[in-house]
């Protein structure tokens, strides 16, 4: 299967555990269903699908997951018609006005009748490890949704030492100034679609598709100050994508003669066909992000993992808790 949309983060310790030992760790949070009066459920599924019974699938070095998500859809619509008339035959039967708090627990009483007749829908996001570059790369279009994935991974192995891929040049100068010179940077051409905004707290935003990125009227724009947040841009005339200044990639295409690598190796089944796929694509995306990185300037290493905050605060307050006590004696 090919990404869409890569959320990367950059693994701030070394990644020690092999697939087998992954597996065993995701085993006790393997994805089960919604219960009657569950609202929504997170686990891990194959990645292979039905094809498969692994949670972690491997090649080339590289540990692919995927955690399913389920939720019940209620619509809020109906739940509140529901509260209405009940309140509404309170109200007619004992003559009084329902308040705001006896309204909350009709709507429990509501949601509580209808869990077990709401429909599930479920959702599947993709990620893979790359221990030897170190990065976990997330098929997600939104920091929450990838962050969410990261979050039960991390409470899955215990420890996931991870910061959001930041480059130690700011990307709206960097991309602004490709834009303005014209010229993309190495290996990049431009793309048709771009967003441009004013640097001003409220100022305005200008979205281009389907445009030529060195026309006049955008290079305008540009030297009247505003800044390119959005780039379309074209990497080794084999993969499409936009990227944002916080180095989220969306819209990602692989062309023609990508894929045809893929399909060009005989697969006898299904596990084969996605194996094969896998292991292209990871080693497309790896050489995308070395490229994507040195026009940025490189990779900005200053930044710390949560559990490095964490761990840091909690050294902080045991060395003034020892100069305290150290003071009082």
């Amino acid at each position: 299967m090919w990404f869409k949309n890569l959320r990367v983060y950059r693994l701030t310790r070394d990644f020690p555990l092999s697939a087998e030992k992954l597996n065993e760790l995701l085993e006790p949070d393997a994805f089960t269903p919604c219960g009657s009066q569950d609202m929504a459920r997170y686990g891990w599924v194959p990645p292979l699908g039905r094809h498969g019974s692994e949670l972690v699938h491997a090649a080339n070095g590289y540990l692919m997951v995927c955690a399913k998500k389920q939720e019940k859809v209620i619509p809020a619509a109906v739940v509140n018609e529901r509260v209405e008339e009940m309140a509404q035959a309170i109200a007619d039967k004992e003559a009084r006005n329902v308040g705001r708090k006896e309204r909350q627990n009709l709507k429990d009483e509501v949601l509580l009748e209808m869990r077990p007749k709401a429909f599930a829908r479920s959702r599947l996001q993709y990620a893979y490890i790359d221990p030897k570059d170190g990065w976990v790369v997330v098929n997600a279009s939104s920091a929450k949704a990838a962050e969410e994935l990261l979050e039960n991974l991390r409470e899955a192995i215990s420890s996931l030492s991870v910061v959001p891929l930041a480059a130690k040049n700011i990307p709206q100068q960097s991309m602004t100034h490709w834009l303005t010179a014209p010229e993309a940077p190495a290996n990049f051409e431009f793309g048709h679609e771009c967003e441009l905004r004013d640097p001003q707290e409220s100022g305005s935003v200008i979205r281009c598709k389907n445009q030529d990125l060195c026309a006049e009227e955008i290079h305008n724009h540009l030297v009247a100050g505003m800044q390119v947040h959005k780039l379309g841009l074209v990497w080794r005339d084999g993969v499409e994508l936009m990227v944002d200044d916080q180095l989220a990639i969306k819209r990602l295409k692989f062309s023609d003669a990508v894929t045809e690598k893929a399909d060009n190796v005989d697969a006898e089944n299904a596990a084969q066909r996605f194996d094969i796929e896998f292991s292209v694509m990871t080693l497309e995306i790896s050489a995308l992000l070395k490229d994507l990185l040195a026009a940025f300037g490189g990779v900005n290493t200053d930044t710390a993992s949560v559990e490095e905050i964490v761990a840091r605060a909690a050294r902080a307050d045991a060395e003034q808790l020892a100069a305290e006590v150290e003071e009082v004696f």
